[in-house]
C-alpha cells in the first residue's frame, strides 16, 4: 500500500476547485479518495456528477452533508426529514456508502430537546438508508456551534445516541478539530471502536490565534491538536479506514491549489499515520 492510497481528501478543502478539476488534480497525486460535498455536484446534478466520478481511479468516500433535523415547528422537522432522504437518494447515486450528519439544533430551545428531535430524525430516515445502503454517520461538532449547528457536542454524545439507535447503518465521524479539547476523548474513541460505530475520520489542525472560528482550519502540524497522538488512539480503536483531510480556510482557498495540494500531501505524509 502506498502512503496516500488511503488518503482522502473532501472537496471543500479545495473548495475553488470544480468537482473535475479536482478528481485530476487528487488522482495524478495518487490521493486514494474523495469525500463529496453538496456543493460540487451542484452545478452537475447527482447523475452527471456519477459519470464525472466514475472517469476517475478515486474512491467516493463519504457525502457531505445531511442532518439540521431539530426544528421548534415540526413542519420545519418534516422538510428536514424529507431533505436527507433526498440527500441519502444523491449518495447511492454516486455510489457514496456514507452520509455524514451535521445534525443541528435550534436556539429557540434546550439542548436536550434538539437531542431528541436528532435522535427522530435519524430513526425516520434509517429505513431509506438501509434501503439505499447508504450508512449514516452522526459528527459531534464543537460546542461552539452548539446554538445552530449542532446540538451532539461531545464524542460521548455521540456514542450515546449511536448505541440507543442501535443500528450497522448508524455510526460517527470523528473530527480533530471539533473533539482534540475532550479530556475523555481517548476512552469515547475506544468505546466507539469497540461498538463498531467508528465509521470516519476527519483531520486538520487549531491555528492559534485563530482568525475565523469557521474558515480559518490548519493543515495538519501548523497548531495545537496532538493529531499524531488522536490517530494513534483512532488506530488502537480498530479503525483501518479513509483518513480524511477536511479543511475550511480562507486562506488555503486564496492560494494556488496545486500548491495547496502539495502541501496538504506533505503534512498527510508526515504524519505517518498508517505505519
Amino acid at each position: 500500500m502506498s502512503d496516500l492510497e488511503r488518503l482522502c481528501i473532501h472537496t471543500i478543502t479545495t473548495k475553488p476547485w470544480s468537482l473535475p478539476e479536482a478528481l485530476d488534480e487528487y488522482s495524478k497525486a495518487g490521493v486514494g479518495g474523495v469525500s463529496v460535498w453538496q456543493n460540487a455536484i451542484e452545478p452537475f446534478g447527482p447523475t452527471k456528477a456519477s459519470q464525472i466520478l466514475r472517469d476517475y481511479p478515486v474512491e467516493v468516500v463519504s457525502y457531505v452533508r445531511g442532518g439540521f433535523f431539530p426544528a421548534l415547528e415540526s413542519t420545519k422537522r418534516q422538510r428536514a426529514i424529507d431533505h436527507n432522504r433526498k440527500l441519502i437518494d444523491e449518495a447511492a447515486e454516486i455510489n457514496a456508502p456514507l452520509l455524514v450528519l451535521v445534525c443541528g439544533a435550534d436556539p429557540q430551545q434546550s439542548l436536550t430537546t434538539s437531542r431528541d428531535q436528532i435522535r427522530a430524525g435519524i430513526e425516520a430516515i434509517l429505513p431509506h438508508a438501509r434501503a439505499n445502503n447508504v450508512r449514516l454517520a452522526i459528527e459531534p461538532l464543537h460546542p461552539m456551534y452548539a446554538d445552530t449547528r449542532s446540538a451532539i457536542n461531545t464524542l460521548a454524545q455521540a456514542n450515546d445516541m449511536a448505541e440507543k439507535v442501535a443500528d450497522d447503518h448508524v455510526g460517527i465521524a470523528v473530527d480533530v478539530y471539533h473533539l482534540w479539547w475532550d479530556s475523555d476523548l481517548q476512552n469515547q474513541i475506544q468505546r466507539c471502536g469497540e461498538e463498531g460505530n467508528l465509521l470516519a475520520f476527519h483531520i486538520c489542525d487549531w491555528k492559534y490565534p485563530t482568525e475565523d472560528m469557521l474558515n480559518d482550519r490548519g493543515l495538519m502540524g501548523e497548531g495545537c491538536i496532538p493529531v499524531k497522538e488522536i490517530s494513534s488512539w483512532v488506530k488502537t480503536a480498530g479503525f483501518t479506514g479513509w483518513i480524511e483531510v477536511e479543511i475550511f480556510s480562507n486562506h488555503y482557498w486564496s492560494m494556488n491549489q496545486n500548491i495547496f495540494l502539495n502541501k496538504i500531501i506533505d503534512a498527510y505524509q508526515k504524519l505517518s499515520i498508517i505505519k
